[in-house]
């Protein structure tokens, strides 16, 4: 689904009169977005994951309980899952570079990013029930990490789409009195 350009601009930029942006222009814009966010999203994920991949050899590590190592487990493959995921954009960039398949490069990146970011979000959220259940005692530390995890949730997905949905009314809006 192709979502209107005007539809994920600033609304600075909707009240501004857009330069005509050619096929060509957007899908280099898109590619370029995606770009910089990937080097924001690869760092968190690379950094979690190295502090992952420490703790195993830390000597509390052996005091875990049996459920406390399966959480560990189930992190350490969701964090190496969002790393995967979230640098694949740029091993697709360059098996595919020259090929002139930048629309599908942009579209196959978005995909893998979001789902970066799903796997990203859950890893950060065994990490923090794995670092809770050590620190506070009992059913407090799942609460806590379900309150981060809607947390989570809100800012990174229902903020987004309600802009997105309020965004796109007003468009409706404006073109229905044009």
């Amino acid at each position: 689904m192709e979502i209107p350009v005007a539809a994920v601009e600033s609304p600075a930029a909707v009240l501004e009169p857009e330069r005509p942006e050619t096929a060509r222009d957007r899908v280099n814009r898109r590619w370029n977005e995606i770009l910089q966010e990937t080097r924001v999203a690869q760092t968190g994920v690379q950094i979690l994951f190295g502090f992952l991949l420490s703790v195993a050899f830390t000597p509390l590590f052996r005091e875990l309980a049996t459920t406390d190592r399966v959480i560990y487990v189930i992190t350490v493959v969701l964090g190496a899952s969002a790393t995967a995921a979230l640098i694949a954009p740029v091993s697709l960039h360059r098996f595919l570079s020259g090929q002139r398949m930048k629309d599908e490069l942009v579209g196959t990146a978005h995909k893998l990013m979001m789902c970066g970011m799903v796997l990203l979000a859950l890893t950060i959220g065994c990490t923090l029930l794995l670092i809770l259940h050590v620190v506070v005692p009992g059913l407090l530390a799942e609460l806590l990490v379900a309150g981060v995890m809607l947390w989570f949730a809100l800012c990174w997905y229902v903020l987004p789409l309600w802009l997105r949905r309020r965004s796109a009314r007003r468009l409706a809006r404006r073109s229905a009195r044009s």
